[in-house]
């Protein structure tokens, strides 16, 4: 098979890769040194990162070692080009256990269209959503938001469970308005039946609303671990969303 190889040398933890895609979509893949002569050689192999069809990927380097980035098609017809450059990763204060090191948002595939799909009430929108899914897809991700991918004429609930059956990660913006609407309640039960089976990960997000409240909506809910915009700026919770979803290793 062929691909497109970029030595990123003796790297340190925490570093992110900024991969730049031209042509068509493409596999990306971050190995350590190990790993690419497996990959290398046909074998089976880990490797961070997965499909791309937007430019530029991130991806952050977990930890010190030799790396490479790897670039193929995969087996599709078409051409593509490559560059890469290094980010310095950055240091963010203390807050509770991160996202990445939790099992239930950890999974083993990345065949999804999209990374994460964002439910939510629209008067919680202009505040949290909206800067959220930009600050996700700033950083690398594939976000379902309506705003990104409803166009006129669409089919607002066959798009809708479009995205919950392709996405593998959920984000649920919880408030009072959430509670009360009817739609966010349609596409909670679609996540949740996939929450259940395995097929995704859902994230709450608490804004303005307290763990009675959502105790009283829905127990099952109140007991997954949440992030808190009373407690985080949502750029933080964007960053530990990110780094969760860039981090995961894949084995193939």
């Amino acid at each position: 098979m062929q691909f497109i190889k970029h030595d990123l040398g003796q790297r340190t933890g925490g570093e992110i890769v900024e991969v730049i895609l031209k042509g068509n979509a493409a596999n990306v893949r971050l190995m350590d040194s190990s790993n690419f002569q497996s990959y290398r050689s046909g074998r089976r192999h880990r490797y961070f990162g997965g499909h791309a069809k937007k430019s530029p990927v991130r991806l952050q380097i977990p930890n010190a070692g030799h790396w490479y980035v790897t670039v193929d098609m995969g087996g599709y017809v078409g051409r593509v080009e490559s560059s890469v450059r290094m980010i310095p990763g950055k240091l963010r204060p203390l807050v509770d256990k991160p996202l990445s090191t939790i099992p239930t948002l950890v999974r083993n595939e990345y065949d999804a269209e999209y990374d994460v799909f964002i439910s939510y009430a629209s008067e919680d929108k202009d505040d949290v959503v909206a800067p959220l899914a930009e600050a996700l897809r700033n950083g690398g991700l594939t976000v379902w938001f309506d705003d990104f991918e409803l166009g006129i004429g669409d089919s607002l609930r066959q798009k809708i469970d479009k995205g919950i059956a392709s996405s593998r990660f959920a984000i649920v913006v919880l408030s009072k308005a959430f509670f009360n609407k009817g739609w966010p309640n349609y596409e909670l039960d679609g996540l949740v039946t996939r929450s259940v089976d395995g097929d995704q990960r859902i994230l709450p997000i608490w804004h303005d609303i307290t763990k009675d409240e959502v105790v009283s909506y829905s127990p099952s809910l109140a007991d997954k671990i949440a992030r808190n915009t009373t407690t985080q700026t949502v750029e933080e919770i964007a960053d530990e969303i990110i780094e969760a979803v860039l981090g995961e290793a894949v084995e193939i």
